[in-house]
């Protein structure tokens, strides 16, 4: 059925064409159901409406509304017309949000009342000339965007906005945490890829429900004919979400499927082992977003034996990347990260290309010929960076700032440089090592820390570690379920030649809960050290760069 479509909004009007009545979106929120079609009507009064107001196609909207149908109301409403819909992570604070709206002047705000609040005490976005609150009564229908008028034309808008797929469409940023963030903008194509990239590594399937908790991961449903179940918890926060609520609205809707960062489904976990409650409706149960490591996997597998566990890599310019199901991995597999081999990652998904090259992370990598490339891409075996290529692996930011360091071309073919450092197995499976500005290099030789968190994390009792290089020395820090015995995990993981092993609550990121925020862990090194200062911010800024797509 998509073999027409150009772009991502061919698809979803193929979706209202096929199943009009069908639910697209369960708002777990408010308990609302809403069709295909309802989405369709209301998506055109959105648009309408912006168009009424003289925003234009390739105008950027500001986004600031938590996931529910009003948001992809606005979303939809904001691809038919043209324009851009611009998203900042709102757990990345205030400074965040106003580099970004530097970088890319909106012309438009659309936010829930209470993120109107931040215009009182932030002078970029009282700029913005165009601001809007988006609402919703009872039905989806009278969802709109101040007063909306219904449209002249409810199939089509009074412009008749024709989109290409070299139309942008949507704008997200990195994090920024070790510098300016980056603009990462995707056009109606690189949508229209991501989303069939999704559809067949997370095996979307028509007229099912799906536990929807990563904002993309609602396009590619809506595009696939997939119900998306959006649960009744705060998922800015995912480590904090109550998975007792998750678990009742599973209950109730009874989805199939899932895919969530590591810390919501950890959360799940803990409330069906508290509740002696298993997961039987689900099928099928994605972790990404921050490594996935095996004891999850174990964990959800015996909750949910019947459902295939995969664990999904990918990066915020290229997802996905790779994947692998718990039932793949063999005993080898579990020996081989115990004793420092890396986290595996799987096979990459057909529609990517994926090479290790030698290293030269902070090198600019010149045009190269074919031939030239096939010549440095490393063996199995080989430690190396990791490099990537494909419709759905973004070519560059915008206005080219960040490419010369993420980016190169190989035969006029764009090729992004995820920064993280691997090698391939025997199989043909990719084994990550972590970052490749993170490895430690001392008299003992070459160490990569995420290698030995992944196999500290194989320890029962861990909950998470982080290695650092601390008074020249190597520490790992833990973060115990139960109280633990140090020098046994010392023994463990000889062959990493640690130091010293440290008890300590780790700080993690605020988008995912997961990530090992190390800016913030160096911080608590120096302050226990009585050396806050110069030393210990810089020595942050360097471990912020230790961080796994």
């Amino acid at each position: 059925m998509h073999d027409q479509a150009t772009t991502i909004t061919d698809v979803l009007q193929q979706q209202v064409t096929v199943r009009p009545q069908a639910t697209a979106i369960i708002d777990g929120r408010r308990g609302d159901r809403h069709s295909y079609a309802a989405l369709q009507q209301a998506s055109i009064r959105v648009a309408q409406r912006l168009q009424n107001e003289g925003l234009r196609p390739g105008d950027r909207v500001l986004l600031f509304q938590p996931m529910s149908a009003a948001l992809y109301v606005v979303l939809l409403g904001l691809l038919r017309a043209g324009l851009v819909a611009m998203f900042v992570d709102p757990s990345a604070g205030r400074a965040h949000l106003e580099r970004c709206c530097a970088i890319a002047p909106p012309r438009a705000l659309i936010a829930s009342p209470k993120a109107h609040l931040l215009r009182l005490v932030s002078p970029p976005l009282r700029k913005i000339p165009l601001a809007f609150v988006p609402y919703a009564s009872g039905r989806l229908q009278t969802l709109s965007i101040g007063h909306l008028q219904p449209p002249t034309d409810s199939d089509r808008l009074a412009g008749a906005i024709a989109l290409s797929s070299n139309d942008p469409a949507l704008l997200t940023f990195t994090s920024g945490s070790t510098g300016t963030p980056k603009a990462a903008l995707r056009t109606h194509g690189f949508l229209l890829a991501q989303h069939r990239a999704l559809a067949h590594s997370l095996s979307l399937t028509a007229d099912t429900v799906d536990l929807t908790t990563l904002p993309i991961f609602v396009l590619a449903n809506l595009a696939s004919g997939v119900t998306s179940l959006i649960p009744d918890v705060d998922l800015r926060f995912p480590g904090q979400v109550d998975g007792a609520r998750v678990l009742r609205q599973i209950q109730q809707y009874q989805p199939i499927s899932t895919a969530a960062s590591p810390a919501f489904l950890a959360r799940l976990a803990e409330a069906c082992d508290r509740t002696s409650q298993p997961l039987p409706h689900l099928q099928r149960i994605f972790g990404g977003g921050a490594p996935v490591f095996p004891s999850l996997l174990a964990t959800l597998q015996r909750l949910a034996p019947q459902a295939a566990v995969t664990a999904v890599y990918g990066s915020t310019e290229a997802e996905p990347i790779a994947h692998i199901a718990y039932s793949e991995l063999a005993a080898e597999d579990h020996r081989r990260m115990a004793e420092g081999g890396g986290l595996l990652t799987g096979k990459p998904v057909v529609e990517i290309q994926l090479r290790v090259i030698p290293h030269q992370w902070g090198r600019a990598i010149a045009p190269l010929k074919a031939a030239d490339f096939a010549a440095q891409c490393l063996p199995p075996g080989e430690v190396g960076e990791i490099v990537v290529s494909g419709d759905h692996v973004l070519a560059g930011y915008l206005n080219g700032a960040g490419d010369a360091d993420t980016k190169f071309r190989v035969d006029g073919i764009p090729w992004h440089r995820t920064g993280d450092a691997g090698y391939w197995d025997e199989q043909g499976r990719v084994w990550l090592l972590g970052r490749c500005s993170a490895r430690l290099t001392d008299e003992r030789g070459t160490l990569y820390p995420f290698a030995v968190e992944a196999a500290a994390q194989q320890h029962p009792q861990i909950r998470r570690s982080a290695l650092v290089q601390h008074q020249g020395k190597r520490w790992l820090l833990v973060e115990w379920t139960q109280p633990g015995d140090p020098a046994e995990l010392m023994q463990r993981l000889a062959w990493a030649q640690l130091d010293e092993v440290r008890s300590l609550s780790i700080p993690v990121d605020r988008r995912h809960n997961a990530k090992i925020d190390y800016p913030a862990l160096y911080r608590l090194l120096a302050q226990a050290d009585g050396k806050v200062g110069a030393d210990g911010e810089q020595a942050g800024e360097q471990a912020g760069e230790r961080k796994v797509s």
